[in-house]
């Protein structure tokens, strides 16, 4: 929704306040491209209150996998209201012995909030830096953007985890499948890992990975 542009000069004060054409928002136009900027802008005559709720985070996310955890976003993808104004949030199940392994998001920082059972998380900064803590319930701890950082569940039971971004599209890269999972040859792997070609090819083998 457009503002009309209203200004007021003083000339006795030496004042001059412009309020210029604002843009309320940009709810995501998801038939259009996605570019670096988001998506374009749904014309604001097509724009309902849904456009505004997320109702995604209702049921947990499933965590029969590998990693046993799920991370179920709320990016502008999902949710079309962000677009444009630079926050998302997801929601983090991780069942016993779940994993969300080391990551980054290249375009956002991140904080998170602990809502049931404990998890242990912890970020590397670029002077290889370490800071680990266990979170339990209401604790919070932020993580700066683009830094490898990683959560485990902390205890026996189910831990849940809300994760907010200063971006609405944060971006994800997870180390493991960056390295494994795709079809860079295991020389190249073992060259720039420094594992043996055997333990290369295991990893390649569990996370999807060839070549």
């Amino acid at each position: 929704m457009i503002k009309p542009i209203f200004c007021i000069f003083s000339f006795t004060l030496f004042i001059f306040t412009c309020n210029a054409a604002v843009q309320d928002f940009c709810v995501a136009d998801l038939t259009g491209p996605q570019g670096p900027a988001g998506y374009s802008c749904k014309s604001p005559s097509n724009v309902t209150a849904n456009d505004f709720v997320f109702t995604g985070f209702r049921k947990a996310g499933n965590t029969t996998n590998l990693i046993k955890a799920a991370v179920s976003p709320a990016f502008d993808a999902q949710f079309p209201g962000v677009n444009g104004l630079g926050v998302s949030i997801a929601r983090l199940d991780l069942a016993p012995a779940g994993v969300i392994p080391m990551h980054t998001h290249p375009g956002a920082s991140e904080i998170l909030i602990v809502v049931q059972g404990s998890i242990v998380t912890g970020f590397v900064s670029n002077a290889n830096q370490v800071f680990v803590k266990k979170l339990l319930k209401g604790d919070v701890m932020v993580f700066p953007q683009g830094l490898l950082h990683f959560q485990i569940n902390g205890g026996g039971s189910t831990a849940v985890a809300f994760a907010s971004f200063s971006s609405a599209n944060p971006g994800l890269q997870i180390t493991d499948f960056a390295l494994f999972g795709n079809t860079l040859p295991s020389m190249l792997v073992e060259k720039t890992t420094f594992l043996d070609d055997a333990q290369v090819k295991k990893l390649k083998a569990v996370l999807g990975g060839s070549g």
